[in-house]
């Protein structure tokens, strides 16, 4: 039986039972099987997927029958990482894209060749993140956590718009093409600032950066939601929890070391990212955060919720960045 509905709120207010392995084994216990052949037809993106949650999500969902393009900035370690899955997944089709989110014109030049190998896309998952030690910026000119988690992802979305729409037939409203962002609890510790978004003010703090673009993801999420809806693209966000990741080690080793015991493997961390990808609920809706396949609330605190200029601040913000459709 699923989880009494206080009680899994119980979890996520307090944060280290709901974030943890535990409650995901909590949670679970109450769950039903996805069917094995769930996305049978489906190709899915995933973006970030050499290694930790992204080359979990794309083991999960060649499971369930898709096909996957791996899209990652490194193709020999997204070669490495698609062996890994075949390994597992014998027969499985995966594919490896070659893209630098950051990089607003390898953005475009990748999207292009998806364009031309490409039929439809039926999902496309936002993973790719970084937490930069100190402010760098892109050829560009932007922040790096701008450019990978909200820019990149903002432009990759609008340029596979034809294969998304091609995946979202109107002969079968209940399944549109769905698109992912894999955002981060940590998002809850940050507001919607688009009065400084390159952090040029200020000390930069890789723990905020990565905050502060996390929580854009969210938002950005819900205005792609109002936007696409005429495309039959339904848009989500969810974060994965505390998961055991090369990311998680690499950049918050005394975080590793102190709740170690508590992290999910990498396999809890993407479930819900898979989820969202295959089960009915998330394709009768859009524009919702979830975590642990249940919708979540953006803010704790009342009177959190963001203005609807700052709102628009981001929209044009992305709209500025990338250039017009």
């Amino acid at each position: 039986m699923p989880l009494p509905r206080l009680l899994d709120a119980a979890l996520d207010r307090l944060v280290i039972p709901g974030y943890s392995r535990l409650g995901f084994l909590a949670r679970s216990a109450g769950w039903s099987t996805l069917p094995p052949e769930a996305l049978r037809g489906r190709t899915i993106a995933v973006t970030g997927s050499s290694t930790g949650l992204g080359e979990a999500t794309v083991a999960g969902l060649v499971s369930l029958g898709a096909a996957v393009e791996m899209v990652v900035r490194d193709r020999g370690r997204g070669e490495a990482a698609r062996d890994r899955v075949l390994a597992s997944h014998p027969g499985a089709q995966v594919t490896v894209g070659r893209c630098d989110l950051a990089d607003l014109d390898d953005v475009r030049r990748y999207a292009a060749d998806a364009r031309d190998r490409l039929i439809a896309l039926h999902g496309l998952v936002h993973n790719a993140g970084v937490l930069p030690d100190a402010r760098t910026e892109t050829a560009a000119g932007h922040e790096l956590c701008l450019a990978t988690h909200v820019l990149g992802p903002f432009l990759l979305t609008r340029e596979l718009l034809p294969l998304l729409r091609a995946g979202s037939p109107p002969d079968r409203p209940g399944s549109p093409a769905r698109v992912v962002f894999v955002s981060s609890g940590g998002m809850y510790t940050a507001s919607l600032r688009t009065d400084d978004p390159e952090f040029r003010e200020g000390r930069f703090s890789g723990g905020a950066a990565y905050a502060r673009t996390k929580r854009m993801q969210v938002v950005l999420a819900e205005l792609l939601a109002d936007d696409l809806a005429g495309a039959g693209v339904a848009v989500h966000s969810m974060h994965p929890g505390w998961a055991d990741t090369p990311g998680v080690a690499g950049s918050l080793p005394a975080f590793r070391r102190i709740t170690g015991p508590l992290l999910r493997t990498v396999d809890q961390g993407a479930d819900t990212a898979v989820w969202l990808q295959a089960a009915r609920e998330p394709g009768q809706c859009s524009g919702v955060f979830w975590h642990d396949r249940v919708p979540r609330p953006t803010h704790y605190l009342p009177g959190g919720e963001e203005a609807p200029e700052a709102r628009a601040g981001l929209w044009a913000l992305c709209v500025d960045a990338v250039g017009p459709a």
